[in-house]
């Protein structure tokens, strides 16, 4: 080692296990290595041993704890050498007096080249030009000579300067560090002042001159910029005022508080943020190679009003094991490597108005060996403080991004019915895929694959399709609201359902093998809601209509060579799209927007009937009370401007001064 610190790794269970970090002499006999002994144990006075146990590994650092600065005169605790540590050091691992694993390491450290004493030469000080000039003669750049056209420079005698005299250099850099502004009342008006002039100057002395600073240090701070982190207004004491429905939650460190999530490609990405008010479901496939820990959960959480609070973390172990692994490959080694991971994370956001009160998290943990495909869940809900249950109170009726879409089934004893999608998994075959609800304000598309052979009935195969397809929609009636009452018929919509083709006639293809017609292998949601209003500035939607139809295509089979004892594969898909349309008609166009589409804010750039929009309810970049009062401010200028620059203003402020 050459630096002051190294890390090593103990693989194994560090239970009962104690380190230590000795020094050997090698003098004794060169050239061979000197034997790892539990019993003599003696600690190397400088240096210290930090291990930081984990899993089935376990971090061990040696750090040296003596000074490396040079000695100075009368100095102690420090190096006399350049070469400052050259030492052999043994790190043992012992239990019960038995060495399980050493480690021999050979420290050459140098000392530090930097100076830290007190200098004690004459120093120039400079002075702070914040507060007053850095130089009185700026131009005075060459150290014993003259200048030219510089007539403060000391350098120049008078013979020297009447060369020079009428062309000198003017202002702060010829040597006028306080000329007096043009603002100060004291300054002799010009030619072009303005009537406001005497109302408005500056009385200041001339040592307050804003031409201090004039000449800066020059120091430069290069831009930092956080990983994965965003600037907030802050303001004495608090952090901000609070989230809202779809803010992303921020840690104590002023970062994102991620939990793995599902990118619009399908993919899990670890590092998204999660936003307030939205709860999700996700399941993240991974192996023990790709395994990654998330964020660990002693990270507090921004309440929303400058408070942090802890997480109320719950750890289980999973005992049912096949509800997580999805696929098993066989490995030729009799050995398997396996690790304690992290199976499925249960997040509850406890929130009220527009900050968090607590956070529960539940965590379970299992044991994954290499060659199993792990699902991870990961789940967030967030609950009122006022709500006893799961559900929300009815004081939010309508439907919110991200929560599943009510259905419910009156032809069935039990009413709640279901409306689903398919989440596969492993081969991604119908036979092993799962459903998962349909959230609603998220458009989606999912699928499976069947398995086809080259005699199968087209008849038989549009029945089991269109079966397949059937089984995600296992209602007849889709609710309104989140709230919809199961005994009130008014808060349910019936669910139009457009069939593909009539099942009593029969399509004919001849004697082809293998190919098939109006095979209904697409399944579309339709889902048509607007917006009916808000409730504590959350938007709250609500469903008109949904409609389902089929997507029919002809299905060939496909086979290499020999399409004898093969089967094909028919991918069949389901997708849903959510359509807003406006809760009420818009207002036809009035004649005066036909005609004159100036004043068109959405077809030009400038847009003259939005002029006072800052001082309207509808601006909500700042308080309505700062907009008010910048607002008459600003009139009040505008009204004080034609009266000033009058030139009857200018002979009354001359009498009254005289």
């Amino acid at each position: 080692m050459s630096g002051s610190r190294v890390n090593s790794f103990f693989l194994g269970n560090s239970l009962r296990v104690s380190f230590s970090v000795v020094l050997t002499s090698t003098d004794e006999d060169p050239g061979k290595l000197p034997l790892a002994n539990c019993s003599r144990i003696q600690r190397a006075r400088d240096w210290n041993l930090d291990v930081t146990p984990g899993v089935n590994a376990s971090k061990v650092t040696v750090s040296l704890t003596r000074n490396l600065q040079l000695c100075l005169p009368n100095a102690t605790d420090c190096c006399t050498e350049p070469l400052c540590v050259v030492e052999t050091l043994q790190v043992l691992a012992c239990r019960d007096s038995v060495v399980l694993a050493h480690l021999l390491i050979q420290a050459e450290i140098y000392a530090n080249s930097s100076f830290a004493g007190n200098v004690s030469e004459n120093a120039t000080i400079i002075p702070n030009q914040v507060f007053q000039p850095l130089g009185s003669c700026p131009c005075d750049l060459t150290a014993g000579a003259c200048d030219v056209r510089c007539c403060c420079d000391p350098e120049c005698t008078p013979d020297l300067k009447q060369l020079f005299n009428g062309s000198c250099f003017t202002g702060v850099f010829g040597g006028d560090v306080n000329p007096p502004f043009d603002q100060l009342c004291s300054s002799q008006p010009r030619e072009y002042t303005p009537y406001w002039f005497p109302f408005l100057c500056v009385q200041s002395p001339l040592n307050n001159t804003p031409f201090l600073g004039y000449f800066y240090h020059g120091f430069t701070s290069t831009p930092r910029v956080p990983p994965f982190k965003i600037p907030l207004q802050t303001s004495p004491g608090k952090l901000f005022t609070g989230y809202g429905q779809g803010d992303p939650i921020m840690t104590e460190e002023n970062e994102y508080f991620a939990i793995p999530q599902q990118s619009l490609v399908g993919q899990c990405v670890g590092n998204a943020p999660v936003a307030y008010l939205q709860n999700f479901d996700v399941k993240c496939l991974a192996d023990l190679a790709s395994y990654k820990e998330g964020l660990p959960h002693d990270v507090r959480i921004n309440s929303g009003t400058g408070d942090f609070i802890q997480q109320n973390v719950i750890y289980r172990t999973i005992t049912d094991m096949g509800k997580f692994i999805t696929e098993r490959e066989s490995l030729q080694t009799t050995e398997v490597l396996c690790q304690n991971v992290t199976f499925a994370e249960h997040y509850t956001f406890i929130w009220e108005d527009r900050n968090i009160e607590r956070i529960n998290v539940t965590v379970f943990l299992g044991r994954l060996c290499d060659g199993e495909i792990l699902t991870q869940r990961f789940t967030v809900k967030f609950l009122s403080l006022k709500s006893t249950n799961a559900s929300e109170l009815p004081e939010n009726p309508g439907y919110q991004v991200g929560k599943p879409v009510r259905a419910a089934n009156v032809n069935a004893s039990d009413t709640s019915g279901s409306l689903n999608v398919w989440q596969p998994a492993g081969r991604g075959l119908c036979t092993s895929a799962t459903s998962t609800p349909v959230l609603f304000g998220l458009d989606s598309l999912s699928g499976c694959i069947l398995e086809v052979g080259i005699n199968e009935d087209c008849s038989v195969l549009r029945g089991s399709v269109t079966e397949k397809l059937n089984s995600l929609i296992q209602a007849t009636h889709v609710g309104k609201r989140d709230s919809s009452d199961y005994s009130d018929p008014n808060d349910w919509v019936e669910i139009i359902r457009l069939d593909p083709f009539n099942f009593d006639t029969n399509v004919s293809t001849g004697n082809l093998k293998g190919i098939c017609p109006d095979i209904p292998a697409n399944l579309n949601i339709r889902i048509i809601f607007s917006n009916v209003g808000a409730v504590q500035g959350i938007p709250q939607q609500e469903i008109l209509a949904v409609q389902i139809s089929y997507s029919t295509i002809i299905w060939q089979f496909q086979c290499g060579l020999s399409c004898e004892n093969t089967t094909s594969f028919l991918p069949i898909t389901a997708s849903v799209q959510f359509i807003q349309v406006p809760a009420q008609p818009p207002a036809p166009m009035t004649r005066f927007q036909i005609n004159y589409t100036e004043f068109d804010c959405n077809r030009n750039d400038v847009c003259w009937p939005q002029l006072f929009y800052p001082l309207t309810q509808f601006y909500t970049g700042e308080p309505y009370s700062q907009c008010l009062a910048k607002g008459l401010s600003l009139a009040f200028l505008i009204l004080i401007a034609p009266i000033l620059s009058n030139p009857w203003f200018s002979k009354i402020w001359d009498t009254c001064s005289v």
